[in-house]
């Protein structure tokens, strides 16, 4: 007995194989997480979850413009509807659905307490209240028109939607990530004005390129903001589906007296503000970063602001680039664009993206068109009905009264008047009021009109173009919404130059203080004015702080910077930031890593540093305080690094006064504090290595003496320009200059009196050339050149520049004829006749010369010197034998 129970257990019992039981097992489970629950489709952008939470709001009527309801109650109608997991996936998934800081685009419009940055968790959902945001209702519209296909819940009781209709492009603007079985996905945000015109240009030629559509949209767009930086990775994401994008916070160096800070304002995307903060703490407290004193998060309602305060002798240039290295200061987004195409994950690219979006759409307006036909057909046929009715009017109330029974009546209508069933139903159901002349006419109105209507819908259905229309006229409206400016800006990296397709190259005028403060203004904060006027403020001082140097460049150019050490730095202009003509800028050693105790002595602007012929064939010409001058190729200079190279060996005492680039066979011209000036050919100093100290140039009056500027001359044309401390300048023909040999002690350029001040300042200049002339208050003067007159060389020269107290000219720059035509257009005249007031936008009085001050400007002039008393001068130089390389 117990065997027969034994042999019919083991009947029972069906033997497989468990290797391929799991195989199979398996990949049903992976099939679900990947299609049922991971993955977005690529038509709306939804996972289930999503889509389920959305439509379970809109069974209960939660409109943008409606009551708030519980979250506690949406939970349980999506979860007892359609979504039979946990209630905290349906509840911490519309959180993230309300959440600023995760959508770009919120679907929903949250009251109460939904987390925060920080990583706060969102009050528990009987305590929140939740409706759709406007947008979210831009998903779900038309859904009611059999748009999308239906399929049934999990118990097999109710319809859900597979897809939603999607007015916008979900997928791209608000982005996605989830992980599967053997495959993840990961999507960025992007800026729905962006992608709205891309889309449109991708539906006006279906052939276009990614390239193409990248000019429309530039990158990802993130709702934290932030910086994108470099473009390599965004551009491999948008053309291959993967991509690995950099995003740094966005991060500026204050100086508050003598303590800098650095302040962060945005943070990048998916960045735990209260983790990146403890964790850098502990950095700091460990010695891994070091130069920060505290760190403060004063973040609030209003936006990010966490504060690292910088200790006095550290370099905050240094400590951002170590946060951005060793915290999530800087942060990186691998892109994964994988989504659900016909059920089936894909790789996709950007115009993948926008291609399965528009056929999406075009679907939804096609099986709109063809329900909403169906519909004004239905609607037409019972009119058609009426119609007969009331032209027999009579007949039918007769027929209707003779009849019995409605069935009778009914089927009277039929068999006489030749109606349909649903037309003689509906004139059964028609009330009395509608017999009279003014619902007569109301009936054929609205029959005329849903022929029209019926005739464009059938229109739609015929022309594909007329289709393309309606969905290009959907998505102009969706812009017109909800389109906004970008908030992710994207910079260049150290390996990514393509930066120059996003700056305009236009003209700006460089500033460098004494104090080491740069910036670039746009040329159209200047104007021109006349020689002897009060000049417009240039820039408000700080402290004893004035403007040094000062030139024009484009914003493509190469700028190298020459500290008084010997050392060479390198950056585009785009770099520099940008700053008002009176703000002081930023502080260089914040943009490139010079040491605080250097200075910028001199800078030269570059064209190109790709070009290896124009790096050959030109060569920088240097020389020191001391009269020291070196030249070098320009090829030499061409790959600089970080942390700067060595441009001159600079001796003991000496330091690094000008640098200038020349093609080889220029004029040299050095002038001395002590009014004394030496000239001689180029071609006379041979070329050197970077490292080399150079040969001597000039031999000083005195130790007191100093070289106070070098020019380099290559047309013989040319006028040389001085300009002493007192206001004092003149031009004089570079002939009267005679060519010694180098290293000779000169000739007078110009008399220097107690009057004048000690020489300042040497330039070529001519009739076209314009000069920006700075004095220590921060006063700018812009004089044209072909006002001063040419005049002999040891004269005292005309009055520049009308100074007030104990003020000097502190730097004196041209503006060359070929920055002069970029400035033309855009440098505005002074109004107003001689000896009135102007007042410029920004408040600065300006005061053209008076009647008094340009008398005394005349008065300035000295006649010249008796011309033997000038050349003995010049014969009591002897002229100096050229000299051996300095060590």
């Amino acid at each position: 007995m117990a065997e027969d129970l034994e042999n019919q257990e083991n009947d029972k019992i069906i033997k497989i194989n468990i290797d391929e039981q799991m195989r199979s097992a398996y990949i049903d489970y992976s099939m679900s997480v990947i299609v049922s629950r991971a993955l977005p489709d690529v038509r709306d952008g939804l996972k289930p979850v999503h889509r389920r939470v959305l439509y379970g709001m809109l069974d209960l009527g939660l409109a943008n413009n409606k009551p708030f309801k519980k979250s506690a109650r949406i939970v349980g109608e999506v979860l007892g509807k359609y979504h039979p997991h946990g209630d905290s996936s349906v509840y911490y998934t519309m959180v993230r659905m309300a959440q600023e800081w995760s959508l770009r685009y919120m679907m929903v419009d949250g009251q109460g307490n939904f987390g925060s940055v920080d990583g706060d968790s969102p009050a528990a959902m009987r305590y929140t209240e939740a409706r759709f945001a406007k947008i979210a209702e831009e998903m779900l519209a038309d859904i009611n028109k059999d748009t999308v296909d239906f399929q049934l819940n999990f118990d097999d009781s109710l319809q859900e939607p597979s897809v939603l209709p999607s007015k916008v492009p979900n997928l791209l603007i608000n982005g996605a990530s989830g992980i599967a079985v053997g495959m993840a996905t990961n999507m960025p945000p992007h800026n729905i004005t962006e992608v709205i015109n891309a889309t449109v240009a991708y539906i006006d030629d279906k052939e276009i390129t990614v390239q193409d559509l990248m000019k429309h949209i530039k990158a990802p767009d993130f709702p934290t903001g932030a910086i994108i930086y470099g473009y390599a990775g965004v551009q491999e994401a948008f053309e291959t589906g993967r991509g690995r994008i950099v995003m740094r916070a966005k991060a500026e160096i204050e100086t508050n007296k003598d303590r800098e800070s650095i302040i962060v304002t945005e943070i990048p995307y998916q960045v735990n503000k209260a983790i990146m903060i403890e964790r850098t703490a502990e950095l700091v407290g460990e010695k891994k970063i070091e130069g920060i004193s505290n760190i403060k998060d004063e973040s609030n309602k209003d936006g990010i602001r966490i504060v690292y305060e910088i200790k006095r002798d550290a370099n905050a240039s240094i400590v951002l680039n170590n946060l951005f290295k060793q915290t999530a200061l800087q942060t990186s987004f691998s892109v994964n664009n994988i989504a659900l195409v016909n059920g089936r994950p894909q790789l996709l690219n950007l115009k993948d993206l926008i291609r399965h979006f528009v056929d999406h759409r075009h679907e939804v307006v096609v099986r709109r068109t063809k329900f909403e036909l169906a519909e004004a057909q239905k609607r037409a046929h019972i009119l058609e009905g009426l119609l007969i009715a009331l032209d027999h009017l009579d007949e039918v109330i007769r027929l209707i009264r003779s009849s019995n029974t409605p069935e009778e009546a009914r089927v009277g209508l039929m068999e006489q008047f030749g109606l349909s069933d649903i037309q003689a139903r509906a004139i059964l159901d028609m009330t009395l009021r509608r017999l009279t002349g003014l619902e007569r006419d109301k009936i054929k109105e609205e029959y005329n009109e849903l022929m029209k209507t019926i005739e464009y819908l059938q229109s739609i259905l015929a022309d594909e173009g007329l289709r393309m229309q309606i969905i290009k006229d959907e998505l102009a409206e969706m812009m017109e919404k909800y389109g906004d400016e970008r908030r992710t800006t994207i910079v260049h990296s150290a390996d990514d130059m393509s930066m120059e397709d996003f700056i305009e190259d236009e003209d700006v005028v460089i500033t460098i203080s004494h104090e080491g403060y740069i910036k670039r203004t746009p040329a159209t904060e200047y104007r021109t004015q006349a020689r002897g006027g009060k000049g417009s403020k240039g820039s408000d001082s700080r402290n004893e702080d004035f403007i040094e140097h000062l030139l024009v460049a484009s914003n493509h150019n190469y700028m190298l910077f020459f500290t008084e050490s010997g050392r060479c730095f390198w950056l585009r202009v785009y770099e520099i930031p940008e700053g008002s003509r009176l703000s002081k800028g930023r502080a260089i050693q914040n943009i490139i890593n010079i040491p605080k105790e250097e200075k910028i002595k001199a800078y030269i602007k570059v064209k190109n540093l790709k070009d290896q012929d124009y790096l050959e064939n030109n060569f920088i010409i240097m020389c020191t305080k001391k009269g020291t001058i070196k030249k070098t190729s320009l090829e030499a200079y061409s790959r600089p690094r970080v942390n700067g190279i060595n441009a001159i060996n600079i001796n003991e005492g000496d330091q690094l006064l000008e640098a200038t680039l020349t093609t080889g066979s220029s004029e040299i011209v050095m002038a001395l504090r002590s009014g004394r000036a030496i000239r001689f050919n180029e071609s006379t100093v041979r070329p050197m290595g970077r490292t080399a100290t150079g040969v001597r140039g000039v031999t000083l009056a005195h130790d007191q003496d100093e070289v106070v500027g070098m020019i380099a001359v290559e047309d013989s044309s040319a006028t040389v320009l001085v300009v002493s401390e007192k206001g004092y300048g003149k031009r004089t023909d570079i002939e009267d200059y005679r060519v010694t040999n180098r290293g000779g002690k000169g000739v007078k350029t110009i008399s220097i009196t107690e009057k004048t001040g000690d020489l300042i300042s040497i330039k070529n200049v001519t009739d076209l050339d314009d000069l920006m002339i700075i004095n220590r208050s921060g006063i700018v003067i812009r004089i044209a050149v072909r006002d001063l007159r040419v005049m002999g060389r040891a004269t005292q020269g005309v009055k520049l520049i009308n100074l007030k107290g104990n003020d000097a000219i502190a730097s004196v720059a041209k503006i060359e004829h070929e920055e002069e035509e970029a400035l033309e257009a855009v440098l505005e005249q002074l109004d107003a006749a001689e000896g009135t007031e102007s007042v410029l936008a920004d408040g600065t009085e300006v005061l053209p010369a008076t009647d008094d001050e340009a008398d005394e400007a005349d008065e300035a002039e000295v006649e010249e010197l008796d011309e033997d008393e000038a050349e003995s001068d010049d014969d009591e130089e002897a002229e100096s034998e050229d000299e051996e390389p300095i060590n």
